[in-house]
């Protein structure tokens, strides 16, 4: 038990912008707006396979309100070397080195979305699109999240002779990085458009608490989401697309995400899934 709890304090010190530190870390960053290509109709695009859209907020040390982690790992602008990307626990590298997903396109786009990345499933017809946002822009990355979550924003990909919808288009959306909610205020509106229930992941701390509002005007589906701290390295989401890509219900996934978390961690399953990991609302 004494264990359990120096693992959280360890996660506070490192991966959270305590809540004493929120007046000091809120501002308001100036963000550039992400053009969206032509607005794609849902109803056309995978239908016989999923897509997973990850958008990543690479951890920055300079412009997001966290306690700093090691200069190397924790520059927003260097996404080889990031946290959440590059290295050995980053959505990037952790999903190239997976069984179950083959990279097939690499792309990079500008300076606010700096890398985009196309994994294919090794056995199913089913496919991973994931973002690495420039840190400093975490914001924009929030909002497009939440838009994708409610509709408001949808696009599509063509990769070889696939089309995949993206963003609200997708069949899950995905949000890895710190909680910006915790620093800033979102003033765009979030509602959904089109009366679609999307499935969501949002591993960042206290997720809950800090998206749920907006979640509930998106109409979208938590499939796992915080109440506490935690660490939002890949291996959580990778396991928890595997579940879903394999048919898996809520209840399925949170078991996933618990069992791999609680092994990377060295911590209790069983306190994860009750106090940190829940299912939907």
């Amino acid at each position: 038990m004494n264990h359990f709890f120096a693992v959280i304090q360890l996660f506070f010190l490192v991966f959270s912008g305590a809540k004493n530190q929120k007046e000091q870390f809120a501002k308001t960053h100036s963000v550039v707006p992400i053009e969206c290509n032509t607005v794609f109709n849902n109803e056309s695009h995978n239908k016989s396979k999923k897509v997973i859209h990850i958008l990543v907020a690479l951890c920055d040390n300079k412009y997001q309100g966290i306690v700093p982690v090691p200069k190397s790992i924790g520059n927003g602008q260097d996404p080889k070397n990031n946290l959440y990307w590059g290295c050995a626990f980053g959505v990037k590298t952790y999903f190239k080195k997976s069984t179950s997903w083959k990279l097939i396109k690499t792309i990079a786009i500008d300076s606010v979305k700096m890398e985009r990345l196309v994994f294919k499933h090794v056995t199913q017809d089913n496919y991973i699109v994931a973002d690495a946002y420039n840190g400093k822009f975490i914001k924009q990355c929030t909002i497009d999240f939440l838009k994708s979550c409610s509709g408001q924003l949808k696009d599509a990909i063509v990769v070889g002779d696939k089309t995949l919808g993206i963003n609200g288009n997708s069949n899950l959306v995905g949000y890895i990085g710190h909680d910006g909610l915790m620093d800033f205020k979102i003033h765009e509106e979030i509602k959904n458009t089109d009366n679609k229930e999307r499935d969501c992941i949002t591993l960042a701390c206290y997720s809950k608490r800090f998206f749920s509002s907006d979640m509930n005007e998106a109409k979208s589906k938590p499939l796992v989401w915080t109440t506490g701290l935690m660490c939002p390295e890949a291996y959580s989401i990778h396991d928890a697309i595997n579940q879903y890509c394999n048919g898996g219900n809520e209840f399925m996934i949170v078991d996933a995400v618990a069992k791999v978390y609680a092994k990377y961690q060295k911590c209790s399953e069983n306190q994860l899934k009750d106090y940190w990991l829940l299912v939907g609302n």
